[in-house]
């Protein structure tokens, strides 16, 4: 939903902005297969009942909905992440990790799919344009590891403990999933920061890769 935010958020702003995706874990010691549902697992970690999981749970996916989004919670399936983030650090290095994430975060929410297991993994890879036995034998190896971990110690560094966090320009932080218009407020105030206001006159030599421009003296 955070991500869905941003990207509407971005149509709206007269300003090139470049998006580089982060890996973060919420549990970082889940197991992969896990029995727990996620109400289940709320209760549990939050200390609440069942139905206050549930009505919870209800009022993100309605925020969701009004993002265009399709949250299945009731059979979402819940695993370790790492190896999807592995997959995502792959798909970096083919340019594809914007493509990637989307597709693992539909998979995920929307779908009901198993991102924990590897099988399913491939699957998706293959779904963004990646090659399917290459992203077999990267999952079967430790590869992409140091660079998932690389992003983690990142994220602790700068104190990051949630998701969504956006950090632009490694100075200025939008947390939690915001309404699109305080993203778009939030990234005009930022841009109007960061202009750069010209004190100078007309009368300066200019020069580029085209060469240099003497100004003209009437």
């Amino acid at each position: 939903m955070g991500k869905r935010r941003l990207d509407d958020a971005i149509k709206q702003i007269d300003h090139p902005i470049e998006v580089t995706y982060r890996c973060f874990e919420l549990d970082p010691n889940m197991g992969t297969e896990i029995k727990e549902n996620i109400y289940e697992a709320l209760a549990k970690k939050y200390g609440m009942s069942i139905a206050q999981a549930k009505a919870s749970t209800q009022n993100m996916v309605q925020m969701a909905k009004e993002s265009g989004l399709d949250y299945q919670m009731d059979t979402l399936i819940l695993t370790n992440t790492f190896d999807a983030h592995r997959l995502t650090m792959f798909a970096k290095k083919h340019g594809l990790m914007a493509e990637m994430t989307e597709r693992i975060l539909r998979a995920y929410f929307t779908e009901s799919k198993h991102i924990g297991d590897r099988e399913t993994l491939a699957e998706l890879g293959a779904e963004v344009g990646l090659d399917r036995e290459a992203v077999e034998n990267m999952l079967t190896s430790d590869e992409m590891s140091d660079e998932v971990r690389a992003d983690e110690r990142t994220g602790q560094q700068y104190g990051i403990t949630g998701v969504p966090f956006f950090l632009i320009n490694k100075k200025y932080a939008i947390t939690g999933a915001q309404p699109t218009d305080v993203i778009v407020q939030s990234l005009k105030k930022i841009i109007a920061e960061n202009k750069i206001t010209v004190l100078n006159s007309d009368e300066g030599m200019i020069c580029d890769d085209d060469g240099c421009e003497i100004p003209n003296k009437d």
